[in-house]
């Protein structure tokens, strides 16, 4: 196996698996990441079911994925449920890669403004009485907080997985690459935007877009070409 190959990274599928399932055949990776916006039917395994077992399978969630009832149980509470890789560093293939699921939502945090919550307790606790104690809504659930933004920079990782963008990219946002130096990574790959393209942000860091249904080796290089799609 190429070194190179040993670990892909898919752009947002938004239903459609074929273009990953074909790359894991043809290039036999020990793992693959998937970087968001899944818009499951199914349960993540079934539409994988391809390549179950042929390769290791790990994810960050996406705004899509919060978008329906079903379509988070169909990730969270899948047979993959355990391969999430949103804020922790998880070791693959020999390398330390953390995850960064979610978007910036300006009702919770929307840098480079100051957060509106401390935390989601904090957010909860200021509530109206009759609806504190129910369960927090799934947009909420699907932004990223300022509390465990914070903690995941006191972590050390190779890679950094994330669905919105960096600010390398025009609709990105700084905090991630100031996140990425942090954790003394050297690259970081996304989705969400639906564009293939790489740069370079500050401490050297290389920033790797992967577009919808596209998928990118170690190097940044594009092994399936992307189709047009939704953000």
């Amino acid at each position: 196996m190429n070194p190179k190959h040993k670990i892909l990274f898919a752009g947002d599928p938004h239903g459609d698996f074929k273009p990953l399932i074909a790359a894991v055949h043809q290039y036999k990776p020990e793992a693959v990441v998937l970087l968001g916006d899944y818009d499951l039917e199914m349960p993540l395994e079934v539409c994988l079911q391809d390549i179950v077992g042929l390769t290791q399978i790990w994810w960050i969630a996406g705004n899509h994925d919060f978008e329906t009832p079903s379509k988070h149980k169909h990730l969270f509470d899948s047979a993959l449920a355990d391969k999430g890789l949103h804020l922790k560093v998880t070791e693959i293939a020999g390398l330390r890669i953390a995850g960064l699921g979610g978007i910036f939502l300006g009702r919770v945090w929307y840098p480079p403004q100051q957060p509106k919550w401390r935390n989601k307790q904090h957010y909860l606790h200021n509530q109206p009485a009759h609806t504190r104690h129910t369960a927090m809504s799934l947009k909420y659930k699907g932004a990223i907080w300022h509390d465990e933004f914070e903690a995941l920079k006191t972590l050390k990782a190779d890679i950094l997985v994330t669905h919105e963008a960096p600010g390398a990219h025009r609709h990105g946002f700084d905090v991630i690459g100031e996140l990425a130096a942090a954790m003394g990574v050297k690259n970081i790959f996304h989705g969400h935007l639906h564009e293939n393209y790489a740069a370079i942000v500050k401490n050297n860091i290389k920033v790797v877009g992967v577009a919808d249904r596209a998928v990118a080796d170690l190097m940044g290089n594009c092994l399936v070409p992307p189709l047009s799609g939704l953000v």
